[in-house]
């Protein structure tokens, strides 16, 4: 299966190769030896709660 890049690099992702991931909607992107490597990432709560804390001020050290 063949994906073209864009002229800004994208590409898009074949159905049939994420429909394996429902209510995946971000992936990892790695390099491996020449390859592109994507691997499904959930997105969860710690996220919000991180970014909220962030924008708080509230850094490691206060824990």
């Amino acid at each position: 299966m063949l994906a073209k890049p864009t002229s800004k690099n994208q590409l898009t992702l074949p159905k049939v190769i994420v429909s394996p991931f429902p209510g995946v909607s971000h992936f990892d992107v790695a390099e491996q030896s020449g390859r592109i490597v994507l691997s499904p990432v959930r997105i969860g709560q710690g996220d919000v709660v991180r970014r909220k804390l962030e924008e708080l001020g509230v850094t490691e050290q206060e824990f």
